[in-house]
Parts: structure tokens; C-alpha cells; sequence
């Protein structure tokens, strides 16, 4: 195997199937990236058993080739080179890199021992536009469970019909809903979740295209764009019933300007570190909505600012870090609508644009 690349082109590839590497596996073929030169391009596969990525990048092969090499090792050496002509010459069980006046020479693993990509044909696909649809999941994948015991909430569901584009996230304490239009291709509904970190992880790989062709079989969830593929486990179960969540109608609603609103919760939550919880008196005769937060050891704060508000006056409590994620997801909108029924019952923040966004939020004991 012999051939010859940019360094730039080289370490651009590494870092699209970095995702894929093993850190922690017994297995060392995991934690490799497998590398094949074949006519006129190089082929770089990673595979943990969780995810596969497959990346494809143009050089000069001058002999064709497979070697399994270190990834921590080979991006390590490649970042610290020069944007120079890098080239490759792997005899049996080692391989040269050469780069300017740096030689490395490294052993590698048996590519016999490589598992290969898995072929997949998916049943459904559909093709998305992949800056909005990446504005989307930011809106959403910080909602996602961290606990594993019930995988499901670890997911995004993600549907399209009637060329809208939703997603979901929630973790039993929190929930995210943003949609927007969409022009999809006519066809059957697509429905399908998706982990959250998975999810987030292909829309921000350097490799990624204008648009993404997303494709399900009945256990991995496919993403293919430009020359990479990344397939993934496909998160099975049923996802909650999120719509019986959503009242019909606010016994009080407050129109909040964000900016303004995320500068006071801010301040106020710097009292709130042992105790995340913040209280919200909303006063609708004064149009006024008091934020204050008390601290054993720390002391007291509260700020009033004014805001449009239709309904009766309530109190309720939220946690300011959900409320943080809320206003983060938010940040390029000018206003936000915050809709109570209750001290007790959940607190639903809403914006409208080209994303509409929907976050609701359990409350805290007053």
C-alpha cells in the first residue's frame, strides 16, 4: 500500500469518523481505523459496535491497499504535521508516514480482523435540509434523558408529515417540541427516533452537505451525505404520549421579551446555586413578574420586570437551569410566551418563527 494525501484533506477525514472509535473496548481492532487505497481514493471506516462511520476522500494511490491503524496514534501524529503532501507506505504489519522531514513508522493490526461496513438497505428515507434541520436539534437534544435505564427518553423523535418537520425530546421532567415546514418529497409519513447525541454528533461533522438522507431498517437508522455513511442502533420502543401533556388552553399567559427576561433570571440565579429553584410571582394587575430566589447560606435576590400579561396573578417555581436551556434555544428570538394553568402544574414556554418551539417545564415546590 502506497499512497499520497494532504494533510488538511487527511485530518478533515480523521475527525468525520473520529465518532466511531472505540475508547474503551477490550477489543484493540475497535479502537482503529481501518484504511483502505483503491483507485485514485482512500477509504476510512470506524466502528464501536454502536455506531459505523464511513468516510471516502480523493489522493494519489500508486498501490492499493488496507491497513487497521491506531486512531488516537494517527490523529495524534497527523494534527502536529505541517499542511504538506503526506504519504503512506504500509509493508506487511507496518506502515511508513512520511511528511516533510517527520518519518513515523507504526505497527498495525491484522485488517483480516476488520468486522467490514454493514450493509444496509433501509425500508423508508427521506431527505432533509440539514441546516435547518441542525437549527432543530439544538433546539431539542440538551431535553434528552442522560439516564440509560430507560433508553427511549434518550431519543429524539423525529416525524414528517403534511411537510412539517417535528421533533421531540423529553426527559420526564422537561419537554421540547419545535417544528417548521418543510418541502418533502410526497410519500408515506417518516417516523423515527433517534438518538440525541447521534443525532446532534452527524450534523456537526465537517463533512456535512446541504442536505441529509436519513433511512431506517427495523433496527439501525441510517444518515448518508456527500461521501460519508454513519450508521447507528435505532432506539426501539414507544415514545411517550407527549400530546396528552399539552392543555388546550392558560389560565395565564406572559409575554416576555428575551433578552430582558434572560438578563433577570441571570442576575437572580446568582443567589439559586444550592437551590436551583426560582420563583416567578407574576402580578397581572401591575403587569408586573416578580423573579426571586433565597439561599440558607447565600441570602436573597428578586427582580420585577414588566411584561404583557392576560389572565389571573399566580406564583409557580421552576428549576433556572431547564429555564437556561429554554431562553439558550431561543436566544435569536425577540420575545417568548410563557403559559401557566397553575402552581402546580407545568409551566409552558412558546415561541413562533420559522421554528415554532414548544418547552415545557414541571415545577418545583414554592
Amino acid at each position: 500500500m502506497k499512497f499520497t494525501v494532504s494533510q488538511s484533506s487527511l485530518m478533515k477525514a480523521l475527525s468525520v469518523v473520529a465518532k466511531g472509535m472505540g475508547t474503551n473496548s477490550t477489543l484493540p481492532i475497535l479502537s482503529g481505523i481501518y484504511v483502505r487505497a483503491e483507485a485514485g481514493q482512500l477509504e476510512f471506516q470506524t466502528n464501536n459496535l454502536a455506531i459505523s462511520i464511513r468516510h471516502y476522500i480523493p489522493a494519489n494511490v500508486e498501490e492499493e491497499g488496507e491497513a487497521v491503524i491506531s486512531g488516537k496514534v494517527l490523529t495524534n501524529i497527523v494534527k502536529t504535521l505541517p499542511d504538506a503532501a503526506v504519504t503512506f507506505e504500509g509493508t506487511g504489519r507496518t506502515v511508513v508516514i512520511s511528511c516533510d522531514k517527520s518519518t513515523f513508522r507504526l505497527n498495525t493490526l491484522n485488517p483480516a480482523d476488520w468486522s467490514g461496513f454493514p450493509e444496509v438497505a433501509p425500508e423508508r428515507s427521506i431527505e432533509l435540509p440539514s441546516e435547518l434541520l441542525s437549527h432543530m436539534v439544538d433546539k431539542v437534544y440538551r431535553v434528552t434523558s442522560k439516564e440509560t435505564s430507560r433508553p427511549i427518553l434518550q431519543g429524539i423523535l423525529l416525524t414528517v408529515e403534511d411537510n412539517t418537520i417535528r421533533l421531540v425530546a423529553t426527559d420526564s421532567f422537561r419537554l421540547a417540541v419545535c417544528d417548521s415546514s418543510v418541502e418533502a418529497a410526497p410519500g408515506e409519513a417518516f417516523r423515527a427516533i433517534v438518538g440525541g447525541a447521534t443525532f446532534h454528533d452527524v450534523l456537526t461533522m465537517p463533512s456535512m452537505t446541504d442536505t441529509l438522507l436519513i433511512g431506517t431498517t427495523e433496527s439501525q437508522v441510517v444518515f448518508t451525505f456527500g461521501n460519508t455513511t454513519f450508521v447507528a442502533r435505532r432506539i426501539e420502543g414507544n415514545f411517550p404520549d407527549y400530546k396528552q401533556l399539552l392543555p388546550p388552553t392558560c389560565a395565564t399567559a406572559v409575554e416576555l421579551s428575551v433578552a430582558e427576561f434572560s438578563a433577570a433570571l441571570k442576575r437572580v440565579s446568582v443567589i439559586a446555586q444550592q437551590n436551583a429553584s426560582v420563583r416567578f410571582d407574576i402580578d397581572a394587575d401591575a403587569g408586573l413578574m416578580r423573579l426571586s430566589a433565597s439561599s440558607p447560606e447565600q441570602g436573597e435576590s428578586s427582580e420585577v420586570i414588566s411584561c404583557g400579561i392576560e389572565g389571573q396573578s399566580l406564583a409557580i417555581a421552576l428549576n433556572y437551569h431547564y429555564v437556561f436551556d429554554c431562553v439558550n434555544a431561543v436566544s435569536e428570538n425577540k420575545d417568548l410566551r410563557l403559559e401557566l394553568q397553575g402552581s402546580v402544574q407545568p409551566g409552558i414556554f412558546k415561541c413562533n418563527g420559522k421554528v415554532n418551539y414548544l418547552y415545557l417545564l414541571m415545577p418545583v415546590r414554592l
